[in-house]
């Protein structure tokens, strides 16, 4: 027993009075699962119990129930028992059905493309349990190859109904959301709504994978493979392998419909035309073995789905077949088998012999004695320790950065998965401390082009470029705003700041300053501002220095900040030099009609022998301009006196 084995509290504890835990098989995110003897019924079960931080989550709690619910409604050889659920203590467990085999997902891995014999048999048995579960109004929600079990015995079944829900809500959110990305519907994807054609999408891309040996979509991101699901279609599986019948190549295209309406409505639909196909080609449903090398139900966490039953590894092979022989028959080999026993024993006495030898020198100084490095990546640096503690191997941490990986998580190991070293190595566990921190310079009134190799080398992303009109010259840099990889409000750096690898920048970039059309006609101006992409509109002001319909100046802006292309700015206009009416000053004195034109702006002239006459023996007879004219301020206006008396 593994050294986890050893420490993991429930390993020979008494569940509920009634389960006697034997062994750890595997952990998920969600439960740990261990085979157990019942005692009341004397047989072997597969225990799956809820870690314990969960148990105070009313959300995880109700969707492990649920799964007990969903399965127990459902019998029908073709899906997972589930025998019990309870709480023992603080402890929730559901009690399942013990298979050893291995799962349609080691299958694909091992032989890549499967035969038809066997596509054909597989399927009919999982569109079997599916339609079950249609029938009950359960939608599985996480149909994918790590949920179908192929037992030892020849039984293939569907398990892990923990996404299950009923038909009647249908809506999928956050947590119920959880089905491996290479399997989700469109639907799905785009409005986050499932039901039964929704397991038909998931099986048409299963039924694609069986035929052609790899799935239909591909991408390093998640998101990248969700939407090839909302925006392509699915090929023929026979591009890839053109053994592929074409009835088969119709099957896939019509359970991969993007639009749900054009789908069988559900597995039973899909099974009878998978039926009538067997009839055109000849080919049934088969007896199949599996050879395990060792194992039963475990859990397995997948990229997406908390928990997935499956089975240990093994090989399935090619359907049985018997043949029935007559007595005669069976006498004749029973006595040749009774000659050549004897023999037979003794080779194998000798064979042993040397077997032993053999074995003692691979597991004592030979490569038997080595151990593989397992894969530990994305593991917390204490999950990776008690991993290697299993295969008798030491961890050391290291850590390093990583933009790739989240703080506390597993980069990778040295010697790397997989490498075969000696028992109780050493092996250095590299955890990643999140992004490396850098300092960047002064970047204001750089070019365009240097500002971003400068981003670039510290693996900083440029993810938006506003340009705008300022005094820089065009294509300089005149402001920077980083967004930083831990997440938050973007800040400025256009003077240099320390930012972590991995952040996004935006840049804020000179076309120069807005070309100045002061003196222009307003029309030569509007089209000046049109060629830099400026709308314009036109504010009139009368002007004692530009000439009518001249531009005079562009007017500010209203809000802080600088145009930018696709702005309306406004063209301040000529209307020439103010008017003013000549005011009637007949009838005054020299002195009053003088001093009423000054304070009209109007500059009065006259003879100037006028100033030895007394002033109130002076009388204005009229002016020139006459009063009432229009006359821009400052204009002279002579007056013309006579003598009073």
């Amino acid at each position: 027993m593994s050294t986890s084995q050893q420490t993991d509290p429930l390993i020979g504890r008494l569940v509920d009075s009634r389960y006697r835990v034997r062994a750890r098989i595997a952990r998920g995110g969600m439960a740990t699962v261990y085979v157990a003897t019942d005692l009341r019924l004397e047989r072997r079960v597969a225990l799956k119990v809820m870690h314990g931080h969960l148990s105070d989550d009313t959300v995880f709690q109700n969707r492990f129930i649920q799964e007990a619910r969903s399965a127990a409604r459902l019998a029908d050889p073709h899906v997972v028992n589930v025998f019990d659920q309870g709480q023992d203590g603080e402890m929730a467990y559901l009690v399942m059905e013990y298979l050893p085999g291995i799962t349609l997902r080691e299958l694909l891995r091992e032989q890549k493309r499967l035969t038809l014999p066997q596509t054909i048999t597989i399927m009919d048995a999982i569109l079997a349990g599916l339609s079950a579960a249609h029938r009950a109004g359960i939608v599985h929600r996480d149909v994918k190859p790590e949920n179908v079990l192929l037992a030892e015995d020849g039984r293939i079944k569907i398990g892990d109904f923990g996404l299950a829900r009923a038909t009647s809500a249908n809506t999928a959110t956050g947590q119920m959301l959880l089905g491996t990305i290479a399997y989700l519907a469109p639907e799905l994807v785009t409005r986050g709504t499932a039901d039964a054609r929704s397991d038909i999408y998931a099986l048409g891309i299963m039924l694609y994978e069986m035929l052609a040996g790899e799935q239909p979509y591909k991408g390093e991101q998640p998101m990248q493979i969700a939407y090839q699901h909302a925006t392509h279609s699915v090929p023929r599986p026979s591009v890839k392998n053109p053994g592929v019948p074409e009835q088969l190549d119709e099957l896939v295209l019509w359970a991969t419909e993007r639009n749900p309406e054009d789908r069988p409505t559900d597995a039973r639909e899909m099974l009878e035309r998978l039926r009538e196909i067997q009839k055109q080609l000849g080919v049934y449903p088969q007896v199949v073995r599996s050879t395990p090398a060792g194992g039963t139900v475990v859990i397995d966490d997948s990229l997406d789905s908390d928990e997935v039953t499956r089975v240990m590894p093994g090989t399935f092979t090619a359907p049985s077949v018997t043949t029935d022989v007559d007595n005669a028959t069976r006498l004749r080999r029973r006595s040749h088998r009774n000659a050549v026993k004897g023999a037979w024993i003794l080779a194998a006495v000798l064979l042993l012999a040397a077997a032993a030898g053999g074995v003692g020198w691979w597991f004592g100084s030979g490569p038997g004695s080595l151990v593989a490095v397992p894969d530990v990546r994305g593991m917390s640096f204490e999950e990776a320790a008690g991993r290697l503690a299993e295969d008798d191997l030491v961890a050391a941490r290291d850590e390093v950065n990583s933009l790739d990986v989240a703080v506390g998580e597993v980069v990778d190991t040295d010697p790397g998965s997989g490498a075969r070293v000696d028992r109780a190595a050493e092996v250095t566990v590299r955890i990643s401390a999140g992004p490396a921190t850098t300092v960047l310079p002064t970047l204001q009134g750089r070019e365009q082009s240097e500002v971003e190799a400068v981003l670039a080398d510290a693996n900083i992303e440029v993810d938006a470029v506003g340009e705008y009109f300022t005094s820089f010259d065009q294509g300089q840099v005149v402001r920077v705003y980083v967004t930083q990889a831990a997440g938050g409000e973007a800040t400025e750096c256009t003077e240099g700041c320390e930012v972590l690898e991995g952040s996004a920048a935006e840049l804020r970039v000179s076309l120069g300053p807005v070309p100045d059309v002061a003196g222009l006609q307003r029309e030569q101006a509007q089209d000046v501002l049109s060629g830099v992409d400026l709308r314009s509109e036109v504010s009139e002001e009368f002007s004692e220095t530009v000439d009518t319909g001249r531009v005079i100046a562009l007017a500010d802006r209203t809000e802080p900040g600088s145009w930018k292309p696709g702005d309306t700015v406004t063209l301040i206009v000529s209307k020439g030099p103010q008017l003013f009416a000549v005011p009637d000053v007949t009838g005054l004195t020299l002195s009053d009609a003088a001093q009423r034109l000054r304070d009209e702006g109007f500059t009065p002239t006259y003879q100037g022998f006028w100033n030895a006459v007394p002033d109130g023996l002076t009388e204005v007879e009229s002016t020139d301009p006459p009063a009432g004219e229009q006359r821009r301020r400052g204009s002279e206006i002579a007056l013309t006196i006579s003598l009073v008396g």
